[in-house]
């Protein structure tokens, strides 16, 4: 037996897939992570604010602005690992069954859920592309001029990193699944 994986029928693409889901694993839950952590940032920006109302009898500035974006950016940043670990919500009562009973047309089914999925999320990266840029270029923030403000940019990157993450999964569990479906329902 040789040293080259070539001779010995294994591709130097198939040798790099396992690096390359690792690597995309790795992303998909950093960023998963990260939404976790943003989550206890967003409480203890909440719980700061009570305080103040309570001794202060004012709001703490940014707190809406920032909570607003904070949360869409959590909830994008933890997409991707909710469609990797097939958690959407879906019709269950119909849908388990379906893929159990008729594995192959299951999988035809499910490619087509990820597919809408992907051609969704697609477009709603696209479209914080748009806003990405229109922020960047005017440079929009929040806040009140002269007492707190925020750039929005850093906050769209987040966002657009997320959705785009959460496509590309979608598209990935397209391509598996019609490859169960093409096998026979053989993994």
């Amino acid at each position: 037996m040789t040293g080259h994986p070539e001779k010995a029928g294994v591709s130097q693409t198939e040798r790099r897939l396992p690096i390359l889901r690792r690597s995309w694993a790795f992303l998909v839950d950093a960023l998963a992570a990260t939404g976790t952590l943003l989550i206890g940032v967003l409480m203890l920006v909440i719980c700061a604010d009570a305080v103040a109302r309570n001794t202060l009898g004012a709001s703490l500035p940014l707190v809406s602005e920032l909570g607003a974006l904070m949360l869409v950016m959590i909830v994008y940043l933890q997409l991707a690992t909710t469609v990797r670990a097939d958690r959407l919500a879906r019709t269950e009562i119909f849908f388990t069954g379906f893929r159990e009973s008729y594995p192959r047309a299951g999988a035809l089914l499910s490619a087509v859920f990820d597919a809408v999925g992907a051609a969704a999320i697609g477009g709603i990266a696209w479209s914080t592309v748009r806003i990405l840029e229109k922020d960047w270029k005017s440079g929009e923030y929040i806040g009140v001029t002269g007492i707190a403000t925020l750039p929005t940019w850093p906050f769209r990157v987040l966002i657009l990193l997320g959705v785009t993450v959460a496509a590309i999964e979608f598209l990935m569990r397209v391509v598996a699944a019609l490859r169960y479906a093409a096998s026979g329902g053989a993994r």
